[in-house]
């Protein structure tokens, strides 16, 4: 099982701060693919991803007990 993490506006996309997926060894790229086609609105795109609190590719996978967050960009002066 693999915890994912949503922060800003995709936590109101979703309506959840985290979900609990079942996979156990997934591709990133397969994990959003996956997201945005459960949850049509949902972009993630242009997000940086981090498993276990250390950036990643989109070609690294998740594997079990794993921690993906999915941060947004953000922009500010």
């Amino acid at each position: 099982m693999i915890t994912v993490l949503f922060f800003a506006g995709q936590q109101e996309l979703i309506g959840e701060n985290k979900l609990e997926r079942p996979e156990s060894h997934i591709k990133i790229s397969d994990l959003k693919a996956k997201l945005m086609e459960e949850y049509p609105k949902l972009s993630l795109q242009h997000t940086m991803t981090a498993i276990n609190e250390v950036y990643a590719e989109e070609e690294e996978f998740a594997g079990d007990n794993d921690i993906v967050a999915f941060i947004p960009p953000v922009s500010g002066g």
